[in-house]
């Protein structure tokens, strides 16, 4: 079975995001990642100094075939300096990992199906 991890922001970390509504369609992404056979899990941080360890040790955490880098990290011009900093843990802590980017939550799926 193909493993997928996708990285994000946590919505309840993240000023006027409302966490709860975010988690609720990540929650639906992960079962859609289940039906197509599949084996997803999601690290969400805090933008701060807790990230590099969450991602270093969910990425240490097993030989992973895809990792999604989600749209929240990659997106907004004043998260370009976390963004390079996340690109880089995956190239050093999974390097035979692919690399996907969504363009919301919802897509996790058909990102990372491009590269299985």
């Amino acid at each position: 079975m193909p493993a997928v991890l996708v990285l994000g922001f946590d919505p309840h970390a993240v000023p006027g995001m409302d966490g709860d509504a975010m988690t609720a369609v990540l929650d639906a992404e992960l079962a859609r990642f289940a039906d197509h056979g599949i084996d997803a899990t999601a690290t969400l941080v805090a933008p701060d100094d807790t990230a590099e360890p969450a991602i270093v040790a969910a990425l240490g955490g097993r030989d992973w075939d895809v990792v999604v880098i989600g749209g929240g990290i990659r997106k907004p011009e004043p998260a370009l300096p976390f963004f390079e900093l996340v690109v880089n843990l995956v190239r050093r802590h999974a390097p035979r990992a692919a690399l996907a980017f969504n363009t919301s939550i919802a897509d996790s799926v058909e990102a990372a199906r491009r590269w299985l």
